[in-house]
């Protein structure tokens, strides 16, 4: 693995996002067979994790792939507010259990390494490999592919429907956009990490039933303008931090 890394870390990066791709919708395909949700997506993700950690703690990548320490304080990015004021979407319309205990404590433990997953491939392996060439290219590629890799989703047996699956496309390519942003200004994806996978994980609870196309466009909407309002924030921030 290394030796193909060497060669070619933007082919290593693809390759990441291919095999992401493939054995986790493969994962959810079967968990679906088996009826219990995420009973083999979960052990999928537990490998994936395994590998990519181990290839880049033994390949002395850390600080490279953001798995260190933030550079600046959380006070020179707003404390986090607004990564804490979206994380409030999924319960904006009530707290469900959508699935049973056991299903739901799958369910979460997969959504946090997905979290590890998608920001290390796409905000470390990807973005690492093309910013050196274009930094620009690189965050606009980064964030489009994160967006729209969640196309999937309508293939994948989990059930989406087209218009929530477009409006999760808009705004995971917004939120991309923004974790990319902070992973630039605090060269470390620990807390894109965490937001990442929390957010997914708290959509187990959300009451899905009671939502409206309405209600799915103000959140979308909501979603994006925070994202974006965020990112500038952290362009200017980041700019202005490079001249001191």
């Amino acid at each position: 693995m290394k030796r193909f890394y060497d060669r070619t870390e933007l082919g290593f990066a693809l390759l990441w996002i291919g095999a992401y791709c493939l054995l986790m919708s493969l994962g959810d395909s079967l968990s679906q067979s088996l009826g219990v949700e995420k009973s083999v997506t979960l052990p999928v993700a537990l490998v994936l994790s395994g590998l990519l950690f181990v290839f880049i703690r033994k390949n002395g990548l850390s600080e490279r792939y953001g798995l260190c320490k933030a550079t600046v304080p959380a006070s020179g990015v707003m404390l986090y507010v607004p990564l804490l004021l979206l994380l409030t979407v999924n319960l904006w319309h009530g707290f469900v259990m959508n699935l049973t205990v056991a299903e739901a404590v799958l369910y979460i433990l997969t959504m946090l390494l997905v979290g590890f997953l998608e920001e290390v491939i796409f905000r470390g392996l990807l973005f690492g490999a093309m910013k050196k060439d274009s930094l620009k290219a690189a965050v606009i590629v980064s964030s489009l592919t994160f967006g729209m890799g969640h196309i999937i989703n309508l293939f994948n047996g989990s059930g989406a429907e087209l218009l929530p699956n477009i409006l999760q496309v808009i705004y995971a390519a917004a939120t991309g956009f923004m974790l990319v942003m902070l992973y630039l200004r605090t060269k470390s994806l620990i807390v894109p990490i965490v937001f990442h996978g929390v957010f997914n994980a708290l959509s187990v609870f959300a009451d899905e039933g009671a939502l409206t196309e309405k209600d799915r466009i103000l959140s979308c909407v909501f979603i994006v303008s925070i994202s974006l309002l965020y990112a500038i924030y952290l362009f200017f921030s980041e700019r202005k931090g490079r001249r001191k």
